[in-house]
C-alpha cells in the first residue's frame, strides 16, 4: 500500500515521506534533526525504511536536518550535480555522508526516482516522482517559479500530487516584505501564486491524477482556505466537483498522524 505522509510544508521547512510500510524515501528534510525524528515517530514511520534523501535544492528550508541526520543514520543523500555542490560549498553536508548525483531517474529498493528540472533561485533545482512496487506514482512539485512542461507532465503521470500554492499576489503586494524580496517571489524563479496554481488542475484531473494536496503556502502572503478556495473556484468552472471527481486538500505546516493513501 503505497502512502505519502507530509511531514513539513512551508517556509519554516519541507520533508515528505514516500512509500509504503516497509521502504520509502524522504524528498527534503527541513527543519531540524530532532524534529524530524518526532515527526517521523508520531506518523508510524520506520527510520529504517527510509532508503534514502532526495534533496530538490539547497535552500534551508529543505536541507536543515541533512548534515545531521544523514549522518546519524547512515542515510545516502540525492540530488542534482549543482544541488549536491551547493550543499557542500554551504557546510551543509558532512563529509561521512554519502551521496549520488541523480541525473534522470534511479532505482532504491523497489522504487524508482523520477527526477524533474524547476525553475527556481537555486543552484540546479528539481522535483522527484516516486513510483513504488506496485506502480503508484507521487510527485511534490513546489518552490516553482513557473510551471514548466516537465513539471507538467511529470504531475500528469501521476496519481498524487502535491502542488505549490505559495501567496496570493494581492497579499504578497501589500505585505511587509521588502521589494527586492517580493520582486524575487513574484519572478520566473521565485514561487507559484495561488492563481498560478489553479489555472494548472482541471488538466492534471483530467490526465488521472486525481489526489491533490497544496503545498509551501506561504505564514506571511497567503491563507489555506484561500489557497483552496481559489484552486476549487477555478475547478467549479470546469464542472469538477471536490470529493466526486478528484479530492484536493491543503498541506498543513505540520502533519499531525496523517498519512494520504495513493
Amino acid at each position: 500500500m503505497a502512502k505519502v505522509v507530509p511531514l513539513f510544508s512551508g517556509s519554516r521547512g519541507n520533508s515528505y515521506f514516500i512509500g509504503s510500510s516497509g521502504e520509502g524515501v524522504l524528498i527534503d528534510a527541513g527543519r531540524s534533526c530532532k524534529q524530524l525524528e518526532q515527526a517521523l515517530e508520531l506518523n508510524n514511520v520506520r527510520i529504517s525504511s527510509i532508503g534514502g534523501i532526495f534533496v530538490t535544492h539547497e535552500h534551508i528550508d529543505h536541507c536543515s536536518a541533512i548534515k545531521v541526520f544523514a549522518k546519524r543514520y547512515g542515510i545516502k543523500v540525492y540530488g542534482s550535480q549543482g544541488t549536491l555542490e551547493a550543499l557542500e560549498e554551504g557546510g551543509k553536508l558532512d563529509p561521512a555522508i554519502h551521496t549520488q548525483v541523480i541525473s534522470d531517474s534511479i532505482t532504491v529498493g523497489n522504487m524508482q526516482i523520477n527526477r524533474c528540472n524547476t525553475s527556481h533561485d537555486a543552484r540546479e533545482s528539481c522535483c522527484y516522482q516516486v513510483v513504488t512496487a506496485d506502480d503508484r506514482r507521487a510527485v511534490v512539485a513546489t518552490d516553482l517559479g513557473i510551471m514548466t512542461d516537465c513539471v507538467r507532465e511529470i504531475i500528469k503521470d501521476s496519481n498524487f500530487a502535491v502542488v505549490e500554492s505559495n501567496h496570493d499576489v494581492r497579499m504578497l503586494k501589500l505585505g511587509s516584505y521588502p521589494q527586492s524580496t517580493k520582486k524575487r517571489i513574484l519572478s520566473d524563479k521565485g514561487h507559484l501564486s495561488n492563481d498560478s496554481c489553479a489555472s494548472e488542475l482541471s488538466e492534471f484531473i483530467k490526465s488521472g491524477t486525481l489526489r491533490l494536496m497544496l503545498g509551501h503556502i506561504s505564514e506571511n502572503n497567503n491563507l489555506p482556505d484561500l489557497a483552496l478556495n481559489t484552486s476549487l473556484n477555478e475547478l467549479i468552472k470546469a464542472n469538477m466537483r471536490n470529493g466526486i471527481d478528484f479530492t484536493l486538500a491543503t498541506v498543513p505546516p505540520e502533519t499531525m498522524g496523517q498519512s494520504v493513501i495513493f
